[in-house]
């Protein structure tokens, strides 16, 4: 089953032209779920497994695959719905992915294969299901609905992860952000993402808004344009300090957002944040392609605070010039 990746590493010409990979696998019945390529390292039978003492229920325990330990997540546990059987370990697959700096196996039924999709062919879960649910985007293949799962959510639930900013950064740099008319618009569609950004800017002070998707954050930007075409407000470089976007997103990722603001003279001077749980230097190369400012490995709270005073203090030394 490992052969049925076999390539992946080939497939980065994809990214940065609005389009990806989708690997199908079901958890329990005919229902098909999705995860990007880019997360996944291998496919293969689940290995023998080990208990560990007074983990979350969702991890089941941990596997030893090719000379590394990692944790094994019930996948269907961990989305409420019937878990496989102890007895039956043996009979299911393990999705083994790294992202967020993290390698860890995935238990399911079955993998199906992998389509070639376009971003805009995958739409956000509904809105009255935006914070409650583990999806991150839905598609069709084979005539059926697919379910893209936010296992980044599922990860961080997991493992408890905590990765607010320290009282050390706080204590050194927050009066920097304060009293401020700084404003970041975010693009995230992972709910976790979405949430720990949000923090982040409010705890230091920044007004934001935070969208779950390429798309809506490029009509944001250009109802923003219009109102400064129409002389009914300033131009966006003088109301936007940043924009922080993720790369895989629904309808429009990350790359192609940054393209389209570089694309529009209005926008083109807009300061540009990419970060993904993906690591990788394909990323950083095409983050310079496209004309981003800065890529950032998700989710180091620290990082990317320090990436917004550096910022929030190139544009003080600005008006300082220009006063």
């Amino acid at each position: 089953m490992s052969s049925f990746l076999k390539g992946v590493d080939q497939r980065t010409s994809l990214a940065g032209m609005n389009r990806m990979e989708l690997l199908l696998f079901t958890i329990k019945g005919k229902q098909l779920f999705g995860i990007n390529v880019f997360k996944v390292r291998e496919v293969i039978r689940t290995p023998k497994i080990s208990g560990v003492p007074k983990s979350d229920s969702r991890i089941v325990g941990v596997a030893d695959i090719r000379g590394q330990t990692m944790p094994m997540i019930d996948l269907a546990k961990a989305l409420d719905l019937q878990p496989i059987q102890p007895e039956n370990y043996g009979d299911s697959l393990t999705i083994v992915t790294e992202f967020n700096s993290s390698v860890q196996g995935f238990l399911v039924e079955d993998v199906d294969r992998i389509v070639h999709l376009r971003w805009e062919d995958i739409l956000p879960p509904p809105d009255s299901l935006q914070n409650v649910n583990y999806l991150t985007g839905i598609t069709r293949a084979q005539e059926q609905i697919v379910q893209i799962v936010d296992v980044e959510k599922v990860l961080a639930e997991v493992s408890g992860l905590d990765d607010d900013m320290s009282d050390e950064f706080i204590s050194k740099h927050i009066a920097k952000t304060k009293d401020h008319d700084f404003f970041v618009l975010g693009a995230d569609d992972s709910t976790v993402a979405r949430s720990q950004l949000k923090s982040i800017l409010d705890r230091m002070g920044i007004a934001n808004k935070i969208v779950n998707n390429g798309k809506l954050a490029l009509d944001f930007l250009r109802k923003w344009a219009d109102d400064a075409d129409k002389g009914i407000a300033p131009a966006v470089s003088d109301r936007i300090l940043m924009v922080i976007s993720d790369i895989e997103m629904p309808e429009m990722d990350g790359y192609t957002l940054t393209s389209s603001i570089r694309k529009d003279e209005r926008l083109r001077d807009l300061y540009v944040v990419l970060n993904s749980s993906l690591s990788g230097g394909f990323n950083e190369t095409l983050t310079n392609k496209v004309g981003a400012n800065v890529f950032l490995s998700k989710w180091h709270s620290d990082e990317l605070a320090t990436v917004i005073v550096k910022r929030i203090e190139e544009v003080n030394a600005q008006r300082q010039k220009q006063a």
